[in-house]
């Protein structure tokens, strides 16, 4: 029979729906039921895209022993990390202070009053890799609970008033450069000369990081920087972290070579690295990036896009019971799909081999030299780049047949926004109506969905989930709709982005110690209330609050948005500067406000030839530290200030190119505006 999940809409409960253990989900009934019966709590956190937590779930949680041994010490909660941030981050943090790390499936135990006592993150179910078999745990934790009760009491009651104390972000004084010089000079210590990218194995593409030193490039042109941006971002791009063959990148790569990646897709990291291989393509005008860029969007809107025009939130890493079996080839299977001859010279450049680079078979990747290839198949290398792209074609085709790996089809609010975010600026730069008419769909679908009464709520799936959306969802969403409003000027998506600074404002806002909190002031009351500050696959809530609100700021001129993201930033400036790569999208706030910002109003009537040469004058190249607004005279009002009272100069479209909403003359000319803004 199944148990209490097949009530719930998450996708990753319903995994566990037919799990002999009896679960429940996080809620009141698990909770009294532990305070009642004086049980303790097993907490079981992961999300449906986790290869490891399908590992967990097959070993232990679909044995009838294991599962009687948790039914009879336990009270079993599972809950989707997705859905509850909240729960993560503050049982996240409990755990890596117990163990010194962290990761998915994460595995808390904890007293009746929901206060962890003991936890980790993976355990097999026969002591392996120098870990106890999770039927131990079970029994040594529960055994522990009974006869050493109050220790374990006293044990969680300590650890739950260190997670109760949330970071105080105090007045920092005024935005510095030398936060940014510093930053700049770690990363480059940290940068990989032979790979691209920080560090060693495991390898992540940290595209907050190369955002910033993008940005500083542009700020300073710093060459250096810009040479790492471009460097990482070709060596990602031509590694097996990169799917060839469907467009779009997997979680991280396993090895520094970028070359056998985690095969799980995020929404999130195809968001992020999007935007950034578009911006990177206006910054330097390289065609890979632009590739890349459009690749990305095209692989979200064939395959993550629901008919209403939300986003999936990720596509599963394994597939027929193997990790990556979807994604992999062998030198016949290419050569059965694309012939003979042609088929061979694709493997070649594709590293597609009879020994493979994955247990037999082959991800592939572009690690070969293209011109030195070409010079041995005596062709050109228009004719080799021609060749592939009917390879990739084809075996897009030939996969199509394969079983695809399962996708989970959760609309996250703040996940959504930062797609959103990419594809209207794919829409800008790469002019492109499929992606404009995208974005506005996926605005309009989750105005439409997830709004309740004028609030925003977290997650949508299966018919909804009524979860308050948190923080990050407010501020990933609110720059989306900035974004989009610049792509579009529908005044719209202007004044949803500002409800959302102003909901952040209002119900996340810390007033006695600066920055902001992860939940609103109505939310559930649990054991802590995060703050995080961190950085980690996406911004923190706090470093997306304080650019949302950056930028509402300038297009508004209203202190009570500029004032607590100054002081959240300049109370960071020390941390950030010892550990620059946990605060990448910090220090693109930084760089935003070291310019400073140039605040574009373009008045002109629309579709008029002057004022589309304005606008793509605004956007004509890589400009980070602006944000532009465009009014139509003939609409009479506007809800955005910095459009308010400026007309058009002898009946001309005109610009004005402000700072700190101090203006200079109008510009008519796009060239003169142009050479304004560079």
């Amino acid at each position: 029979m199944p148990n209490r999940l097949a009530r719930e809409t998450s996708p990753y409960l319903l995994q566990h729906k037919d799990n002999p253990v009896d679960w429940y989900p996080w809620g009141p009934e698990a909770l009294a039921r532990a305070r009642r019966e004086e049980m303790p709590i097993f907490l079981s956190i992961g999300y449906s895209a986790c290869h490891w937590c399908h590992v967990m779930e097959r070993e232990s949680f679909e044995d009838p022993e294991t599962a009687r041994l948790l039914n009879e010490h336990f009270v079993s909660v599972k809950v989707d990390r997705e859905e509850r941030p909240d729960l993560d981050s503050i049982y996240m943090e409990a755990v890596q202070a117990m163990t010194g790390s962290g990761g998915w499936p994460m595995s808390v135990f904890l007293t009746p009053e929901a206060r962890p006592f003991f936890g980790g993150t993976y355990f097999p179910p026969e002591e392996r890799y120098g870990m106890p078999s999770f039927r131990r745990v079970i029994l040594e934790v529960s055994r522990a609970f009974r006869e050493r009760r109050g220790q374990v009491e006293e044990q969680a009651a300590r650890l739950t008033d260190r997670l109760a104390k949330t970071a105080a972000f105090l007045e920092g004084g005024a935005v510095r450069a030398s936060v940014s010089d510093r930053a700049a000079r770690l990363l480059a210590e940290d940068h990989d000369e032979t790979y691209g990218g920080f560090g060693g194995a495991p390898k992540f593409p940290q595209a907050m990081s190369l955002d910033f030193l993008l940005r500083r490039a542009r700020r300073t042109g710093d060459p250096d920087a810009l040479r790492i941006v471009r460097f990482g971002l070709e060596r990602m791009a031509r590694g097996g972290i990169r799917d060839h063959v469907g467009g779009g990148f997997h979680r991280y790569a396993t090895d520094e070579r970028w070359l056998v990646p985690h095969f799980e897709k995020m929404l999130t990291d195809n968001a992020l690295l999007g935007r950034l291989y578009l911006h990177a393509y206006q910054a330097t005008g390289k065609p890979l990036f632009r590739e890349v860029g459009r690749e990305i969007l095209d692989y979200v809107l064939r395959d993550m896009t629901s008919p209403e025009g939300g986003f999936f939130a990720a596509e599963d890493a394994d597939s027929e019971g193997e990790e990556g079996r979807f994604y992999t080839w062998t030198p016949d299977e290419v050569r059965r799909a694309i012939g003979e001859e042609e088929g061979n010279l694709f493997a070649l450049a594709y590293g597609v081999t009879d020994r493979g680079n994955l247990e037999g078979r082959s991800i592939p990747n572009l690690l070969a030299d293209l011109d030195e290839l070409a010079l041995r198949a005596e062709i050109s290398r228009g004719d080799l780049e021609a060749l592939l792209r009917r390879g990739r074609e084809r075996l897009f085709s030939e996969r199509a047949k394969r079983v695809r790996p399962s996708r989970d089809e959760k609309t996250i609010a703040g996940w959504n926004g930062l797609m959103l975010a990419a594809l209207a600026d794919g829409a800008r730069i790469l002019d492109d109506p499929r992606y404009r008419e995208a974005a506005a769909r996926n605005a309009s679908s989750i105005e439409n969905s997830l709004f309740k009464n004028g609030r925003l709520l977290r997650v949508r799936a299966n018919g909804g989930t009524p979860i308050p959306a948190f923080l990050e969802d407010h501020a990933f969403l609110g720059d989306g709709l900035l974004a989009l409003y610049q792509t579009v000027f529908d005044e719209r998506w202007f004044r949803l982005a500002r409800a959302m600074g102003d909901a952040i404002l209002e119900r996340f806002l810390d007033r006695d110690a600066g920055g902001f909190h992860d939940t609103g002031a109505d939310h559930d009351t649990l054991i802590a209330r995060p703050k995080g500050i961190q950085d980690h696959a996406t911004p923190s809530g706090n470093a997306a609050a304080v650019r949302l609100l950056l930028c509402l700021a300038a297009y508004t001129g209203e202190e009570r948005y500029a004032g607590p993201a100054r002081r959240a930033l300049a109370s960071m400036q020390d941390l950030i500067e010892r550990h620059p790569a946990a605060f990448g999208h910090w220090l693109g706030s930084i760089e935003f406000l070291l310019a400073p910002p140039a605040e574009i109003a373009v008045i002109g009537e629309r579709g008029r030839a002057d004022t589309e040469a304005l606008l793509r004058a605004a956007f004509g190249s890589y400009h980070p530290n602006q944000v532009v607004g465009f009014f139509d005279p003939r609409d009479k009002t506007t809800a955005v200030p910095l459009l308010e009272k400026k007309p058009m100069v002898d009946a001309s479209a005109s610009a004005y190119v402000c700072r700190s909403f101090t203006c200079q003359a109008p510009i008519t000319n796009p060239e003169k505006l142009a050479a304004e803004l560079a």
